[in-house]
C-alpha cells in the first residue's frame, strides 16, 4: 500500500493515509488519457458554425441574362457559388462533435492522471478544510500557506462555504469527488483532497 502524509491547514502533519496501489500507484497509460481528454474536448465544441449553400440564399431566381448571344458564358442564377453573394460550396454546417468513451477506459485514464499526481509529488491531503463563512482572504490564506499556484480542490461533499471562498481566486477550483476528471486534474499542478474524499474515490474507481 502506498502511503500518503495527510495534513491540517495550519501546514501540520495529523496523520497518514494508506492509499490504493490500484488507484494511486497504477500503470500510466498515456493512450487512455489522450482519448479521454480529447473526448472531453469534443463534448465542449458547440458546432453550430454554419453557411448557406446555393439553395439557401435568397435571389437568384431570374437568369441574369439569356442563354446565347451576350458573348458571356452561360448562367442559369446569380446565387451560383462562382458569384459573389452566391452560395458556399462545402462549407461547415451544423453538427455534433461529441463522441462516447468506455465507461472502463475514464476510469483507466482517471487512475493514471491520479498516480501522476502522486508520483510527481504533486498530492495534497488536507484532513479538512474548516471554514465557517465565506471569507476569499482566508481561503487564499490556506493557498499561500502550502505553495499553491493552480490547485484543484476535490471535496466529499458539497460544501458552499468553500466553494464560494475559492471561486474569486485565480487558478484554484473546488469541484466534488463525483466530478473529478481528467481534463481537471492535468489542467492543474497540484491536486488536493480532503481526506475523507480519498475513499470515495477509491471506490468510485475500484468498482
Amino acid at each position: 500500500m502506498l502511503v500518503a502524509e495527510v495534513f491540517d491547514i495550519s501546514k501540520n502533519k495529523v496523520s497518514e493515509i494508506e492509499l490504493d496501489d490500484a488507484v494511486f500507484g497504477a500503470e500510466v497509460n498515456d493512450a487512455v488519457i489522450y482519448d479521454v481528454v480529447r473526448m472531453q474536448m469534443a463534448s465542449r465544441r458547440l458546432g453550430t458554425a454554419a453557411t448557406k449553400g446555393r439553395s439557401d440564399v435568397s435571389g437568384g431566381g431570374k437568369k441574369p441574362w439569356r442563354q446565347k448571344g451576350t458573348g458571356r458564358a452561360r448562367a442559369g442564377t446569380s446565387r451560383s457559388p462562382i458569384w459573389r453573394g452566391g452560395g458556399i460550396v462545402f462549407g461547415p454546417l451544423p453538427r455534433e462533435y461529441k463522441h462516447k468513451v468506455s465507461k472502463k477506459v475514464r476510469k483507466s485514464a482517471l487512475r493514471s492522471v491520479l498516480t501522476m499526481k502522486y508520483q510527481g509529488q504533486k498530492l495534497v491531503v488536507l484532513k479538512e478544510f474548516p471554514l465557517e463563512e465565506i471569507k476569499t482572504k482566508k481561503f487564499q490564506e490556506v493557498v499561500d500557506r502550502f505553495g499553491l499556484r493552480k490547485a484543484l480542490f476535490v471535496t466529499d461533499e458539497r460544501n458552499e462555504v468553500l466553494e464560494k471562498s475559492s471561486r474569486n481566486i485565480e487558478g484554484i477550483k473546488m469541484i466534488r469527488s463525483e466530478g473529478i476528471n481528467v481534463y481537471d486534474v492535468l489542467n492543474h499542478e497540484h491536486l488536493v483532497i480532503l481526506e475523507p474524499a480519498v475513499k470515495k474515490l477509491e471506490g468510485a474507481l475500484l468498482s
